[in-house]
Formats: C-alpha cells, sequence, structure tokens
C-alpha cells in the first residue's frame, strides 16, 4: 500500500515543488503579506523586520557550511572510505540498503543533527556504489532520520530548559533531561520511530521498472594518486608530519574538551571533530585540500539561502505573526489535547522559522502560561514543541540542503517520499505525546 501511495506523492511532489531557493522566495513573500494582513503592519516595517534581520544567521550559516565540507572531508579520507564500505557491504540487496541507511541516520540523529545529516548522506552514496537501489528513496531514508533529532541527545529545546539562568527559569525553573529526552514518553516515542522509519521506507521501495538508479562512477569522488614532488614547496603539501603537528593537538583538545572537562557536543564541536579527524585521517594537506575542492562545489545552496530565512524568521519574530498562528491553536486545546495542539504549531510555524532555539523563544511566552492554566506537565509541552519542530522539516527543504548537496540531488528528488513519512510519523508523533 505504501508503494502504491508513495507513487502519486513522488509525482506530485517532483511536478510541483520548486527548487528550495524559490521556496524560500514564495515563503518570504507570504510571511510579509501576512504580517500586513494580519498583524496590520505597515510595509516599510515589515521590510525594515526584513532587512534588519537578513543577516543575524550568518554565525550558524557558516557553521552550516563547515558540517558540509568537513563531514565531507572526514568521510573522503582513507580510513573512513574503507569504513563506510565494510558498513555498506552488509547490504545484500536494495531492501538492505534501505534499511540500513536509515538505522544509521536515526542513530546519527539522535546523537546530534548535524552529525546525522552529513553521516547519513554519505553513507547513502557509498550504499549506492555497492547495490543498486532506488537513489531518490535511498537518499530521502538518510534525510528521513533526521525527524528524531530534537528528542536526542542535541535536543536545543530540552538542554535550554535544562541550562541554568535561561530565558524562562524564572517561570518554570530548570528542567533537566530527566524529564524531557531521558522521559518515558519521549523514549517510547523515539524507540517508536525507529522501528516505524526504516519500515515504512523499505515499504516505499519502488518496483525497478519505477525505480531511478544513478552510476556509481558518477558517486566516485576519485582516488587519490600518489603525488609526484618536484619542488620544496611540494614537500610541504604533501608532509605527514605537517598535518600531524597540527591534527594531532587537535584531536587531544577533543580528548581533553570530553573526557576531562566532560563537555558536550554542540555545532562547533562537531565542526571541530570533523575538520581535525580529517586532517590527521588525510594524512597530508594536499589530499585534504582536494577533498575541500569536491566538497565546497555543493555548499552554493546553504550560502544563499540562509540569509533570506533569517528575514523571515526576524518578519515571524517581530511582526508577532508567529506568536498569532500558536495563540490561535492553543485556544482549542483542553487540558489532553494541548501537547497536540503544541506540536501541530510548532509544526506550522517551524516552516517559516525553522530553528528549534529561536523557535522556543517566539513560542515559550504562549506554551508556558497555556500549561499553567491547563495544569499540564511543562515538560511534556516543552517536547511537544521540540518534536513539532523536528517533524516539518519532512517538508520543509531548509534543513536538507546539506545532504542534497552531499548526495547530488534536488530538494523534488526526495520530498514525495518524505510527504508520506511526514503523514506516518506526525501520526505517531501526535498518540506519543497524548497518551504515553
Amino acid at each position: 500500500m505504501l508503494r502504491f501511495l508513495s507513487r502519486p506523492a513522488v509525482r506530485l511532489v517532483d511536478r510541483y515543488l520548486p527548487d528550495p531557493f524559490i521556496f524560500v522566495l514564495l515563503l518570504t513573500i507570504i510571511a510579509a503579506a501576512a504580517a500586513i494582513g494580519v498583524e496590520r503592519q505597515t510595509p516599510l516595517a515589515v521590510m525594515r523586520f526584513w532587512g534588519d534581520g537578513f543577516w543575524n544567521l550568518l554565525t550558524f550559516s557558516m557553521q552550516m557550511l563547515l558540517i558540509l565540507v568537513t563531514g565531507f572531508m572526514l568521510a573522503s579520507s582513507p580510513p573512513v572510505k574503507r569504513l563506510l564500505q565494510r558498513l555498506a557491504g552488509l547490504a545484500r540487496n536494495a531492501g538492505h540498503a534501505i534499511l540500513l541507511v536509515t538505522l544509521v541516520s536515526l542513530v546519527a540523529s539522535w546523537i546530534n543533527w548535524g552529525f546525522g545529516l552529513v553521516v547519513g548522506a554519505l553513507f547513502a552514496k557509498e550504499l549506492a556504489r555497492l547495490v543498486r537501489v532506488d537513489y531518490r528513496l535511498l537518499v530521502a531514508s538518510a534525510y528521513s532520520g533526521f525527524v528524531v533529532w530534537h528528542g536526542g541527545l542535541a535536543g536545543s529545546i530540552p538542554l535550554t530548559i535544562a541550562t541554568e539562568g535561561h530565558f524562562t527559569a524564572d517561570q518554570i525553573g530548570v528542567i533537566g533531561t530527566g524529564s524531557t529526552i531521558f522521559a518515558f514518553f519521549n523514549l517510547a516515542l523515539v524507540a517508536c520511530l525507529f522501528v516505524a522509519i526504516p519500515l515504512v521506507n523499505r515499504a516505499m521501495l519502488p518496483e525497478d521498472k519505477d525505480s531511478v538508479y544513478v552510476d556509481p562512477k558518477l558517486l566516485d569522488d576519485g582516488s587519490a594518486t600518489r603525488p609526484r614532488i618536484t619542488r620544496p614547496a611540494e614537500r610541504l603539501e604533501n608532509s605527514t608530519t605537517l598535518a600531524w603537528l597540527v591534527g594531532i593537538p587537535g584531536v587531544i583538545f577533543l580528548l581533553d574538551h570530553f573526557v576531562l572537562r566532560n563537555g558536550g557536543l554542540n555545532l562547533n564541536i562537531v565542526n571541530f571533530m570533523f575538520l581535525f579527524l580529517a586532517i590527521v585521517l588525510h594524512r597530508t594537506p594536499r589530499s585534504l585540500l582536494e577533498s575541500l575542492n569536491e566538497a565546497i562545489k555543493g555548499g552554493a545552496g546553504i550560502v544563499i539561502q540562509f540569509p533570506f530565512y533569517a528575514g523571515i524568521m526576524a518578519i515571524m519574530v517581530q511582526s508577532g505573526l508567529a506568536e498569532t498562528m500558536s495563540e490561535g491553536l492553543i485556544s482549542l486545546a483542553t487540558e489532553t489535547s494541548l501537547p497536540f495542539w503544541s506540536f501541530i504549531s510548532a509544526g506550522i510555524v517551524n516552516l517559516f522559522v525553522p530553528s528549534g532555539g529561536g523557535q522556543w523563544a517566539v513560542q515559550a511566552p504562549v506554551m508556558l502560561p497555556a500549561a499553567e492554566a491547563l495544569g499540564v506537565d511543562v515538560s511534556r509541552v516543552a517536547m511537544s514543541v521540540a518534536w513539532g519542530d523536528a517533524w516539518t522539516n519532512l517538508l520543509q527543504p531548509f534543513w536538507a540542503l546539506p545532504v542534497l548537496a552531499i548526495a547530488g540531488l534536488k530538494a523534488k528528488d526526495i520530498m514525495g517520499y518524505c510527504l508520506i513519512q511526514l503523514i506516518i510519523t506526525g501520526v505517531i508523533i501526535s498518540v506519543g505525546l497524548t497518551w504515553f
């Protein structure tokens, strides 16, 4: 049945979903029109919100570009290539490949969202080199695991409210991760999705006549050949000693961070880890730079689109539109249904404000008073917002950009399959948040 349903979904998305850049332009127009029509903001005010906020994600944009580039460099190093090849060798057929890439993506995304995006996409490419499988579904399966990130170890909302002095501490205090990430209802949800998502992806595997395959040669990043050294400068470029004099201290810093200082994962640490492991494993600066030149080709979408999303976020927040949307949906809630409506409202807001931390800043002033008034557990409401933020990433191509860049596909190639996952995971998460 899922294979039957996925066919029209894939055709629909392939025909009507534009390039992610067109998508962000349309969202900009919709957000601006809604701010003017609903919030009664003047066009000049909306333009100022947009322009003033346009560059607010520059740091984050650079972090995302580095996630793509450093992750690619690490995965293209000879030792990691061999590891991915061995792991991919476990897949004996197309069905095995779909299940394996989904599980790897789920585990990696639960650990850290940036790690999951890169590892899933790179592993999908490795599987496609070895197994004849529909490449669109393979990459969609790699991306679908991303839906669990906000219920995992790097979830920005549960980590925010577990931090001393967070912006709602006076209202709700500090809520430890034992009540959010490691609460029974959240772990049960994660467990259900770890079972359901791989099975749904496997069930959508198209018949051979409907499949789209990729030539493994097109996925080959090129094998490094031993360079012929003719100049003194080339000795430095191909010096293992030079690379390791810098790379090994970076690895030691990571050990100090995790072991001695008990530090956690964040986006900067993930990028640092990818970069310095890549320096060590590539062994020479020349090998690393050749990998960098290949990796940077896929970063154009990130560079141009993230500023537009920053502008949309500024319109939504400063005009009051995001708060109005949340209040409208929460007004329908009862004590039992508040987690469900929190989840739905967060999913809708996420289409315009695709940032977990930024979304909580927008929705917390609405959700927390509602939870208090209805006597609902605040930690469950916070996790409902977190899951809603993660859920509609299956529809919002913003977070798919690194995956698509690595895989060499377009959003329309994978979003039809993600649409089916959106519906099924939406039902599972809704039931889990309400009844678990």
